[in-house]
C-alpha cells in the first residue's frame, strides 16, 4: 500500500470513483434529486417510448434473412433519383 505526498492511502481508482459519486448525490440537495428525477424521465421517454413509436422492425417483416436486408439498404442509400 503506498502513499500519496500529504500521507493519505492511495486507493483503487474504482472505489474513488464510486466514493466521489455516492458522497455527492447523498449530500445532494432537495432541487439536485428533483433535477435528476427529470434527466431520468427525459432518458426514458427517449429510448424507450420513441423506440417504439418510431424504430420499428420493417425490415425484419419485408425480408426473411440479413443478406436481403442489406441489399435493400444499399439500393436505397445509393438510388439516385
Amino acid at each position: 500500500m503506498s502513499l500519496y505526498k500529504n500521507g493519505q492511502v492511495k486507493q483503487n481508482i474504482f472505489k474513488r470513483v464510486f466514493l466521489f459519486y455516492y458522497n455527492g448525490f447523498r449530500n445532494m440537495p432537495e432541487y439536485g434529486v428533483k433535477l435528476w428525477l427529470i434527466i431520468l424521465l427525459k432518458l426514458f421517454v427517449i429510448f424507450i417510448i420513441l423506440k417504439f413509436l418510431f424504430f420499428n422492425d420493417t425490415l425484419k417483416t419485408k425480408f426473411d434473412n440479413d443478406k436481403d436486408r442489406s441489399e435493400f439498404v444499399l439500393d436505397k442509400l445509393t438510388d439516385i433519383k
